[in-house]
C-alpha cells in the first residue's frame, strides 16, 4: 500500500521559512515525479511546485518563484519544499502527490495538473501570521 505523508507544517509570521518533507512508503519514489500543491479555504486547489524524478527539472507558480524550492533524496524516499519569505497568502493546506512513471528514459518531465497526479499525501497547515 502506497502512503504519502506530509510533515514541517505550522504557523510561522511573515518573512519566516518552513520545510515541508513528502515521504513515501510503500514503493520508491526515485521513479515518481512530484508535486506540491495548496489549497486554502474556500479555493480550489493549486499547483505550487513540481520536479522531476531526476530532480533535475523544476517547475513553480509564479507566486512563489524566487522563494520556494522543491528538491528531492532518491535515497531516503523523500522530497522536500523549502519555503522562504512567507507571506499571508500562502496560509494554506499543502499536499504532495506521485506520479510514477512507466519509464525515465524519456527525459525529466514533471506535471502542473493536480489530475496528472495518482497519489495523494493527506496534507500538512501552513498558517502564515502578518
Amino acid at each position: 500500500q502506497v502512503q504519502l505523508v506530509e510533515s514541517g507544517g505550522g504557523l510561522v509570521q511573515t518573512g519566516g521559512s518552513l520545510r515541508l518533507s513528502c515521504a513515501a512508503s510503500g514503493r520508491t519514489l526515485s521513479t515518481a515525479a512530484m508535486g506540491w500543491f495548496r489549497q486554502a479555504p474556500g479555493k480550489e486547489r493549486e499547483f505550487v511546485a513540481a520536479i522531476s524524478w531526476n530532480g533535475r527539472s523544476t517547475n513553480y507558480v509564479d507566486s512563489v518563484k524566487g522563494r520556494f524550492t522543491a528538491s528531492r533524496d532518491n535515497a531516503k524516499n523523500t522530497v522536500y519544499l523549502q519555503m522562504n519569505s512567507l507571506k499571508p497568502e500562502d496560509t494554506a493546506v499543502y499536499y504532495c502527490a506521485a506520479r510514477w512513471l512507466s519509464s525515465t528514459s524519456s527525459g525529466s518531465y514533471y506535471w502542473t495538473n493536480p489530475k496528472d497526479y495518482n497519489y495523494w499525501g493527506q496534507g500538512t497547515q501552513v498558517t502564515v501570521s502578518s
